[in-house]
């Protein structure tokens, strides 16, 4: 039999205000060293129909882009899943940057643990003026138990232990919960506690995303945090994972990587 390479498929939502990162978001996809038999795809997905991504994005054959109707970033991500290829699925924000080799050691993780349906890393927040920040909270390296990370995020006021916009996941997990929640935003919180209330995770200690906070950004509006909307949020959110949790005692079979 062939043997075919393996992909990794990075999705990207994009709004007009991040259309000016993107240039930074695909440098630091271009420079992965990808190990033997895999490579990447791109999918940018823009969120609404304003063509202006047409002269934004480098030609690269790896490049795929995508249009529809505006919905946030939770909508565009899910149609993106229309264009996948690759066995994993990876998040990558338009104004965030992928740090060296942040790709290989997701795929070590899943070679070498199995049983995993996800993968995390460390985060350092980008700031305005170019430097970054870290957090002290991060958990140690290594496997991840199933309902560890939702037990983690009610204890500290809907705070998750690791940082959703690092998410790395098997395609087939992802189908199987639905891609993002239909949500304005904490899409990506969902889908990370979903996946964790059915399969075991991994969290690697080395730093494998730059975070930008920037004005623009959805998570600096006041809408993000008004209390009777996030309330609703993060009562969805829980209730999704608990069920899963109980429909499924042993998890979700997971078909192994080829």
């Amino acid at each position: 039999m062939e043997n075919l390479t393996q992909l990794v498929s990075v999705i990207t939502p994009v709004h007009a205000p991040s259309i000016e990162y993107l240039a930074g978001a695909y440098e630091s996809l271009a420079k992965q060293e990808m190990p033997d038999g895999w490579d990447w795809e791109w999918l940018v997905q823009e969120d609404g129909q304003a063509a202006a991504l047409v002269d934004a994005l480098p030609h690269d054959p790896r490049i795929s882009l995508g249009t529809g109707r505006p919905g946030g970033p939770g909508v565009a991500r899910t149609l993106a899943l229309a264009r996948v290829s690759g066995q994993l699925i990876k998040v990558l924000d338009a104004d965030d940057q992928l740090t060296p080799g942040a790709l290989a050691r997701d795929i070590v993780a899943f070679d070498a643990h199995p049983q995993i349906g996800w993968t995390t890393s460390r985060v350092l927040d980008l700031l305005p003026d170019g430097s970054t920040a870290g957090w002290d909270k991060d958990p140690a390296g290594g496997l991840i138990d199933r309902g560890s990370v939702l037990s983690f995020w009610r204890a500290n006021d809907y705070r998750a232990s690791v940082h959703p916009a690092t998410l790395c996941l098997r395609r087939d997990l992802v189908f199987a919960l639905g891609g993002w929640m239909a949500l304005p935003a904490s899409e990506d919180t969902g889908l990370l506690l979903a996946a964790n209330a059915v399969s075991a995770g991994y969290f690697t200690r080395e730093y494998g995303l730059l975070y930008r906070k920037w004005p623009g950004q959805v998570t600096s509006h006041a809408a993000h945090r008004e209390p009777a909307e996030y309330q609703a949020r993060m009562r969805i959110i829980e209730a999704r994972a608990d069920t899963l949790a109980s429909m499924l005692p042993n998890g979700l079979p997971l078909t192994p990587l080829a």
